[in-house]
């Protein structure tokens, strides 16, 4: 009987001993999530050590999502498709809606109601200069309380940075704590580096829409919610914390795009 406590105890301590990472893998070519990976396709480097992946495990879960209307002066390139995201929120999934310029205003707050969510898009005023890590910093710092599902920002922009008071690594650090996705779509490539980077190391992913046509194309916010909720959950070896450093490989010979979020 000793020996079966004890090995259940090392059981249940070796199950454990293991951290999660929550890991996004797009084709960026075609822009269609990589849903058919193992284990064994992913490699995890922490800090340059290598952490071995016990298990993959992919799920396209419900969401609770913000999202983030550029208010700009070319702000409106972007206002087709966001009224077309609402079309696409599952029933038990929500939404809520921030304008963001000089500020981020929250217009409607979390709905699953599609008419409420597609009139406040419609009353939105465009003409104001945006600063877009300011409003990534607010909705990642309180906008999230009462959420029920996978925490997501959708920035949905022209492209183009103010001068914001927040910096790019305190945004970054804010989202990770809050267990934040961020995906940025944008118009303009002129940030974008930017944009890859607060994608990459939160989970998220990025869109580039090169003009209005495409912005208002219904088949453009499809692709987007498919790949916002395509998602894999990795367990790495070992309870410590993964580092701001994390980076993720994967064994194939496509074109990828993979980010990772560690979750607490």
């Amino acid at each position: 009987m000793k020996t079966l406590i004890v090995a259940l105890c090392m059981a249940a301590l070796s199950c454990q001993a293991a951290t999660k990472l929550l890991v996004t893998v797009m084709d960026r070519r075609s822009g269609e999530p990589v849903t058919d990976l193992k284990a064994a396709d992913f490699t995890v480097l922490d800090d340059g050590a290598p952490r071995r992946v016990e298990s993959a495990e992919f799920s396209a879960d419900p969401l609770d999502v913000m999202l983030l209307l550029d208010t700009s002066l070319l702000g409106a390139a972007v206002q087709p498709l966001a009224m077309n995201l609402v079309g696409y929120l599952q029933p038990k999934e929500q939404m809520a809606v921030v304008a963001f310029h000089s500020s981020a205003d929250l217009i409607q707050d979390f709905t699953s109601s599609h008419e409420l969510l597609q009139r406040a898009i419609a009353s939105v005023k465009f003409g104001n200069a945006p600063r877009v890590l300011d409003a990534i910093y607010a909705a990642a710092d309180g906008g999230f309380q009462n959420s029920t599902f996978r925490r997501v920002i959708v920035l949905l922009t022209a492209g183009v940075e103010g001068p914001s008071r927040m910096g790019e690594r305190e945004v970054l650090k804010l989202a990770r704590r809050n267990s934040v996705s961020i995906y940025p779509v944008f118009v303009l490539g002129r940030e974008r580096p930017m944009f890859e980077r607060l994608a990459r190391q939160t989970g998220g992913a990025l869109f580039e829409l090169r003009d209005q046509k495409r912005a208002a194309d219904g088949k453009a916010a499809a692709r987007i919610f498919e790949a916002i909720r395509s998602h894999y959950t990795l367990a790495v070896e070992g309870n410590l914390a993964l580092g701001e450093r994390v980076r993720i490989e994967i064994k194939r010979p496509e074109r990828l795009f993979v980010s990772g979020l560690p979750l607490e």
